[in-house]
This record gives C-alpha cells, sequence and structure tokens, in this order.
C-alpha cells in the first residue's frame, strides 16, 4: 500500500507539492502570529520586572513607562526635583533612581541615572568598573564600545538633526552583563552631568561660595548701590537667577535667544568632579524616578500618594497589562484571518481532491476488480491525502518559528528587548487539533472511493 502510495505521489508530484505548499504557508501564518504576541508579553515583562514603581509628571502613563523603563525617545514634560529628594529620604523605599534622557551617541540612547540604580538591578561587572567622576560613563551589554572608548553625546539623535555638545566628553569605565532589556544598550552616565551638560544644577553647587563671599563683601558692598538701588552682589544674584529660569526653559523646550548665545557655556561639565548623590529639595526637574519599595503595601501607598495633580505614579505591570489587552485584540483579529486563510485552503483542497477522485475512478475501479477490498482503496485515498496535508503542517510550524524568530531578533537589535520565541505545550495541542482536521478532510474524498463499485468505475 505505501509503494503504491509513493508511486502515485511521485507520478502527481507537482500537484502534491502545491498541496503542501498551500497548507504550509497557511498554518505559518497563523504560528507566527502566535509565537511572536507571545514572545512580545514574555519579553517585554521580563524588561521591566525589576522596575516596580515609576513616578513622572503628570500626563500619560503609558509613554512614562515606555520612555523610562524601555527607553522609547519621547518629550515627556518635567517634575519638579523636590520630588527627587522627598523621595530620596523616604522611609519607605529602598531606593529611588532618577532617570534623565534626551542625548544619544551614535544610536545609542544616553541616560543619566545613579550608582544605586546600576547596582541594585545587575550583579557585577562584565568589565571595568562603576562611574566615580562626573564624566565617566558605563556602558550596556549591547552597546559596540570598550572600557576606555571616548562618548562625545549629541542632543537628540543624529535623525533628528541633533548638534553634538561641544566639549561634552564622557569615558567608559565600565560594561555591564547581559540583561535581555533595553538598558543593554543604554550609555548610562550621572544625572549630574546630564543635568551640567545642559546647564542645570550649577547654582546649588555655587550656592554656598557666594554665601561666603557675600559675608566678605558686605561692608565695603553696604554703601554702594546701582542705579536702581541694586548693590552689586544683588544684581549678580539677580542675573543668576535670570541664567537659571533661561536654563531650564531650555530644557522644556523653550528656546531664548540668550541661552543660545551662552550654549557652549552652560553646556559643560567638570569630567574629574567626584559624583553628589545626595539630591536637595532644590534638585533641577527631571522626566521619571525609578522606585524600589521596601513592601507591597508602601509601594501602593506611595503610589497613591504620588498620583496627585502634578505627579503621576505607576505600577509598569498595569501599564504594561493594558497594552497586552490591545496586543490581544490585534492578535484576534490576525487569528481570524489566519483561520479564513486554512478555511480556504481546506475548501480547496477538498474540492481539488474530489475533482482528482473522479479523475481516477478508473484506477479504483481497476483496483477493486483485481481484488482490493473496499477498505484498502479508502485507506489509499484518506492516507495518500492526509500525508500531504501532515506534511504541510509540520512545514508550516517550521516556517512559521524561523518567521518569529527573524522577526525578534529584529526587534531586539532595534529595542534591546529579547524576546524567548519557542513552542509551549499550548502549540503542540494546536498542532494536534489541526491533524486531527486533516483527517477528518481526508475522509471526504476516501469515503467517495470506498463507495464507487468496481463495475460503475470500469465503465467510466
Amino acid at each position: 500500500m505505501i509503494r503504491f502510495i509513493l508511486a502515485d505521489l511521485r507520478r502527481l508530484w507537482a500537484g502534491a507539492v502545491v498541496v503542501v505548499l498551500l497548507v504550509a504557508l497557511a498554518t505559518a501564518l497563523g504560528v507566527t502570529v502566535t509565537l511572536q504576541e507571545r514572545a512580545l508579553r514574555l519579553g517585554s515583562a521580563r524588561a521591566a520586572d525589576k522596575f516596580d514603581l515609576v513616578i513622572g509628571a503628570a500626563g500619560s502613563e503609558t509613554q512614562l513607562v515606555l520612555s523610562s523603563i524601555f527607553l522609547q525617545p519621547a518629550p515627556l514634560p518635567l517634575m519638579p526635583g523636590g520630588v527627587l529628594a522627598k523621595l530620596s529620604k523616604d522611609p519607605r523605599v529602598t531606593w529611588v533612581a532618577p532617570v534623565g534622557f534626551g542625548d544619544s551617541f551614535a544610536g545609542y540612547p544616553l541616560v543619566g541615572t545613579t550608582r544605586a540604580l546600576i547596582g541594585s538591578t545587575v550583579s557585577g561587572f562584565a568589565a571595568g568598573r562603576m562611574f566615580e567622576r562626573e564624566g565617566e560613563a558605563v556602558i550596556g551589554a549591547a552597546v559596540k564600545l570598550s572600557v576606555g572608548a571616548e562618548i562625545k553625546p549629541m542632543h537628540g539623535t543624529a535623525q533628528m538633526g541633533g548638534e553634538t555638545h561641544a566639549g561634552v566628553v564622557y569615558h567608559v569605565t565600565g560594561k555591564l552583563p547581559p540583561t535581555g532589556t533595553p538598558w543593554d544598550r543604554a550609555i548610562l552616565v550621572p544625572i549630574q552631568a546630564v543635568w551640567h551638560v545642559h546647564g542645570l544644577g550649577h547654582d546649588h553647587e555655587h550656592e554656598e561660595e557666594e554665601h561666603h563671599e557675600g559675608e566678605a563683601l558686605q561692608v565695603t558692598q553696604a554703601a554702594a548701590a546701582d542705579e536702581h538701588g541694586h548693590t552689586p552682589l544683588e544684581a549678580t544674584r539677580e542675573h543668576a537667577g535670570d541664567l537659571r529660569h533661561e536654563g531650564e526653559a531650555a530644557e522644556a523646550g523653550g528656546h531664548d535667544e540668550h541661552a543660545d548665545e551662552d550654549h557652549d557655556h552652560h553646556g559643560a561639565i567638570d569630567a574629574d568632579a567626584s559624583i553628589d548623590e545626595n539630591f536637595a529639595a532644590d534638585a533641577p526637574g527631571l522626566p521619571a524616578v525609578l522606585v524600589k519599595p521596601k513592601t507591597i503595601a508602601d509601594a501602593y501607598k506611595l503610589r497613591q500618594e504620588y498620583r496627585n495633580g502634578n505627579t503621576l505614579a505607576v505600577f509598569p505591570g498595569e501599564v504594561l497589562t493594558s497594552l497586552y489587552v490591545t496586543l490581544g485584540d490585534a492578535r484576534m483579529v490576525l487569528s481570524a484571518v489566519a483561520a479564513g486563510s486554512q478555511g480556504l485552503v481546506a475548501a480547496a483542497l477538498v474540492l481539488v481532491t474530489v475533482t482528482h477522485i473522479g479523475q481516477r475512478r478508473r484506477q479504483i475501479g481497476a483496483l477493486r476488480a483485481f481484488g482490493a477490498p473496499r477498505l484498502s482503496v479508502f485507506a489509499i485515498v484518506w492516507l495518500e491525502l492526509f500525508l500531504l496535508v501532515a506534511v504541510g503542517i509540520g512545514l508550516g510550524f517550521l516556517t512559521g518559528l524561523a518567521a518569529a524568530r527573524l522577526i525578534a531578533d529584529a526587534f531586539t537589535v532595534r529595542s534591546g528587548i529579547i524576546l524567548p520565541v519557542g513552542f509551549t505545550g499550548e502549540d503542540w495541542r494546536m498542532a494536534l487539533i489541526l491533524l486531527g482536521a486533516a483527517a477528518v478532510l481526508s475522509a471526504v474524498p476516501a469515503i467517495l472511493a470506498y463507495r464507487q463499485s468496481p463495475a460503475a468505475a470500469l465503465r467510466a
């Protein structure tokens, strides 16, 4: 029987190949959609797993999570730096880390943060050490640089027409191990360096120095006043306040001619300056803060406390759940399209096979005339079609797996998120269901062959 089927398939190889390809393509579409949607859910959940709470300015919850955790470039409103100072002293918080972004280098995002974030989310370094100075940087595992490399940051990205910050250079001191998250493609620098590059944060550092200078000059300046009645020291402080407001306006996206003229002056860092992570209430504004609460109860209390008109606190898992709902809706649509295509392929196969059985009536009649039992004829016709459909289903699963992995690899290169593509028990159950449907489908032409009488077939 098997030799007869193989001989028949060799004789009709072109039609057999068409049947296999039709079934494979229809199956591969559904498999690709299922594997990719599942991989995206698992990969994004793993990427956000280490971050319990995100706090930012009032706005979009989704954009806050996408920008602060998945490092997707987008303009976020700034919240007051006092929020960071308050959280850093909150007894309910294990660690808190600001996140500042907006610059890039060679296509990699520059993220300003603290040593607490790095030390709490990764175990050790693949090479080098933590940054200790304002002009030092730590890179993710996927950044194609080595320890000791120089980084000259660019405002924005090259695609957006950004310009390189003049005179600002970071030196790579360490490289992190792979994490399978977007942070593998990030360049991490001290948050105070990000502030200084954009002309923020200097006033607080020089406040004490100005205070001592004021005491030394108090007597000599008491009698001196400008035409507006201000002492020189008061005028100097007024001018410093003006510069501070200009810098904050520029960071928030505003445009000021004086700020443009003094861009090089304000966009500077002291590469050898020590890092100060004791944040004061007058710290510059920032787009987001990542918080690690001590307990689950503390997490919910902090979330409730900072969900007000000025700030927004979210659990990344909740935001991702809402995204998964949207993703699930899209999957349902694509799965319906795949099911529809599979149904059309099944109908076409039945039509072609029934027509083929009609053309083979003489062959079937000859088999019956030579003594082949009805069940043998049924088995030959059924097994021949079932083998073709089964091979197509198997090839479709392999093609779908390959397509899903190609898509996942391309997504990882762009985002840094590793998508785990692979089969699960659910997929094997689906394969058994498809094989069961193929068995039923193959029985239709086999029943027609079974019911034919030898005499009627030979007279046809």
